[in-house]
């Protein structure tokens, strides 16, 4: 198992990368409601992976745990510690949550089929995944100008399949609509905002970004620019700037046991 100098666990440093990452990935309201109907019923809840705090609701007794000394330290003052765990050796009892929840972390994990087994077993009920289907991660418009960026991605995440036959039972997959003034920094945030990807701060916070080379990051920033500036972005994709939603690769996961 990896683990980076301030305690990441998983591909990415969250050590190198991670210090502006709340400033950019906001929890999304839009989002944060369909992830709490799906943990509706649930009291005691297990955030695993839980970085900087995103979508831990009020709603809920939230236990958050999440390896990385940089992102801990960003959690506000208001949401408890987070413990210092990975998924794939969580350190409670079976049973011991209502539900379990991930967002945007299952991808970083060395092991996510062992990491999903183990929220199995510490959940009574749902487990729920936010994450994307790599199926869909090259359907973006960025793959025209950063295609090792979404060959990264399309690498990294788990396939569905291979996520709902670790969670076992009954499993529900719903594609989550990303409204077009997301607050949550994720790359398909900005697709109707191409702008905010020239924004280096912005491309930090999504870790596939750090796997490329920073010469061919450069490159692949300037050919945005240029087509903005000269409009051809604009002529092949300017429609998606009044789009209210896109449904691209973003899916959320609702697993529940057979026998519960």
């Amino acid at each position: 198992m990896t683990r980076h100098g301030d305690g990441s666990a998983g591909d990415a440093d969250y050590g190198a990368i991670g210090g502006g990452y709340s400033g950019y990935r906001r929890p999304e309201p839009r989002i944060g409601k369909l992830i709490e109907r799906a943990l509706d019923g649930a009291r005691t809840v297990l955030n695993v992976g839980a970085g900087a705090g995103s979508y831990e609701s009020a709603a809920f007794d939230i236990t958050a745990v999440e390896p990385s000394a940089s992102m801990r330290a960003q959690r506000p003052a208001h949401l408890p510690p987070a413990v210092d765990a990975v998924a794939e050796r969580l350190p409670f009892p079976d049973d011991a949550f209502d539900a379990a929840m991930t967002t945007f972390s299952v991808h970083q994990w060395p092991d996510p089929e062992a990491g999903l087994r183990e929220m199995r077993r510490v959940a009574r009920g749902p487990v729920v995944v936010l994450t994307c289907d790599p199926a869909r991660v090259r359907d973006f418009w960025l793959y025209a100008y950063a295609p090792a960026v979404l060959d990264t991605e399309a690498r990294r995440y788990p396939s569905i399949p291979a996520m709902t036959g670790a969670l076992g039972g009954r499993a529900e997959v719903e594609q989550v609509p990303i409204p077009l003034d997301c607050v949550d920094g994720f790359n398909e945030a900005y697709y109707g905002r191409p702008e905010r990807l020239l924004d280096a701060g912005a491309r930090q916070a999504c870790s596939a970004w750090s796997f490329v080379p920073p010469e061919a990051a450069e490159g692949y920033v300037e050919a945005l620019r240029t087509d903005l500036e000269s409009g051809a972005w604009d002529a092949r994709y300017g429609g998606l700037r009044t789009r209210p939603y896109l449904y691209g690769s973003l899916v959320l996961i609702r697993a529940v046991s057979e026998s519960r």
